[in-house]
């Protein structure tokens, strides 16, 4: 197993116990994306990491079902193609051309993937009333990684306005601060 493997493993397993707990009536409430519902975190990682890294790297996706009839099925679907292609030594270590240069999948799944779906764990309890808590360990090291890039990360458009938070606040706080979330 390699590290961005394991990782991607733990954070995924996280979401995955979410999307699994989401209440059924809950799906449609209001999420901290703006113009989201809990079921639109989930559409947005189901159709964004397929066209972020399928096509570059030729991993062959049964899509599940989809997001409006199973939120669950259709993340579970996902997540198995991705953790299935950082378990295979020959695609995780395979090199593209990738928006951020020349990359492997496994390091891009690291630098791109991971964190998306960490901080999406966040989104999708924040809507439905599940338990918030990220691994700190995660936060950390993504909180240590995005600091430096405040500049160009605000001028991507992905990310709104940061948010102050109280002096001695927590990582995950600041974390979430800085990635324009209202922990």
């Amino acid at each position: 197993m390699s590290e961005p493997a394991d990782r991607y493993r733990k954070v995924a397993a996280a979401f995955t116990e979410r999307v699994r707990a989401v209440p059924a009536d809950r799906w449609d409430a209001p999420a901290p994306c703006e113009g989201w519902v809990a079921r639109d975190v989930v559409r947005h990682l189901v159709e964004w990491l397929p066209a972020l890294f399928f096509p570059t790297w030729d991993i062959e996706w049964s899509p599940g079902p989809s997001v409006d009839e199973d939120p669950v099925g259709a993340w579970v679907a996902l997540d198995r193609t991705i953790q299935a292609a950082l378990d295979d030594p020959d695609v995780a270590g395979s090199e593209r051309e990738t928006r951020m240069g020349r990359s492997s999948f496994a390091a891009t799944v690291d630098t791109i993937c991971t964190g998306d779906v960490l901080i999406h764990t966040w989104d999708l309890a924040r809507a439905t009333g599940l338990d918030e808590g990220l691994d700190p360990d995660e936060v950390h090291g993504m909180l240590v990684g995005v600091e430096p890039m405040d500049e160009v990360l605000r001028s991507s458009g992905h990310y709104g306005p940061r948010v102050d938070v109280a002096e001695g606040a927590d990582e995950q706080t600041r974390l979430l601060a800085f990635l324009g979330r209202h922990p």
